[in-house]
Parts: C-alpha cells; structure tokens; sequence
C-alpha cells in the first residue's frame, strides 16, 4: 500500500501493480510502475534509506526500504528504475520457499481502498499465478475500462460497485488457485 501511496503522492495517472507468482522458479514479483512526476538520479540512489523522505510531514520514509529488505531477506533481488518527468518502475523479487518469506497477506484489501478512493488515477492490476511449468492462470483489471462501462454517473466508491470489485478480486484470485 505505501509505495502504491508513493505514486499517488507523484502525482501519477495511471499506477500498475503487477504481481507474478510462479512455482516451478520459486519466484513471487511484485511491480509498482507509476507515471508521476519521478526522481532524480540523486534520489534514486538515497529512496531505500529510510532516513530519507520527500515528505515534510515526517523525517523517516521506510516503505521502500522495507520492501527491498523483505525481497533480499528471501534470497531475492529489489530494482528500482524512474526518469523526472517520465515516473517511477520498483520490482521486488521473492523466493517464497525461504524461511524468511513474509506472507503477502491480503493484497485484494490493499487494491481496493486504492481503486476506490483515487477514481482519478487509471490502476492497472495483473496477477498471474503459474502452479507448473505448464499450467499458469491470470486475471487484470484496469480502472479506466470499468469507468468508461459505468459512465460519470457512477463513480468507482459507490457502495455497489464497492462491493463488485471486492467479489471481482475474490473470484478471481480463488480461480488462480483452483
């Protein structure tokens, strides 16, 4: 959720979260890729201290950090690419058989305040999940598609479509898993 918040705060307008999932490599990747307003080189190299922020409303920042740690905790690997002007790409890889792996939780109740209470921002969501070399599933979502069906009449926080998205998400994360 931070670092979704990160991209909100850069003024993106549209922010993709990408996880993959896939057994036979091990491997749990998880993308935030944002069109806001990115950083500089400077930045880059200091935004996994969490002694540096942006903010003026604390002196710590420690999502990403965390997140980078928690990746190479597990044997994995962190990158983060962003161009001023252009935006900001962070992948966090996973060994979800280490020890030290923290389970992902409940990422369909992260996904949904961000989609609800940013209707202005385009969110992409893609989650693929590959059991065996022969056998992988996926299921998106783009916010601007769900908009373009329902019109400005009825804005993404309306209790009913609320509740659309949440048995969406659920549907469609149990069906990867069947």
């Amino acid at each position: 959720m931070d670092i979704a918040q990160n991209s909100i705060v850069a003024g993106a307008s549209r922010v993709e979260v990408l996880i993959d999932e896939s057994v036979p490599d091990d491997l749990l990747s998880i993308s935030i890729n944002d069109n806001g307003k990115g950083m500089s080189p400077e930045q880059v190299e200091s935004v996994t201290n969490p002694f540096f922020t942006t903010r003026t409303t604390r002196k710590v920042g420690l999502g990403v950090p965390l997140f980078k740690m928690e990746a190479e905790m597990t044997g994995g690997s962190f990158y983060i690419e962003s161009e001023l002007g252009v935006g900001t790409k962070l992948t966090a890889n996973f060994k979800p058989s280490h020890i030290d792996m923290i389970p992902l939780g409940d990422i369909n109740s992260t996904m949904l305040p961000l989609i609800t209470q940013n209707p202005e921002i385009n969110f992409v969501y893609r989650r693929t999940y590959k059991a065996s070399d022969a056998e992988a599933k996926e299921f998106s979502i783009e916010t601007n598609e769900i908009k373009e069906i329902l019109g400005d009449d009825i804005p993404l926080d309306t209790p009913e479509i609320y509740l659309w998205l949440k048995e969406f998400f659920e549907e469609n994360t149990k069906e990867l898993y069947e």
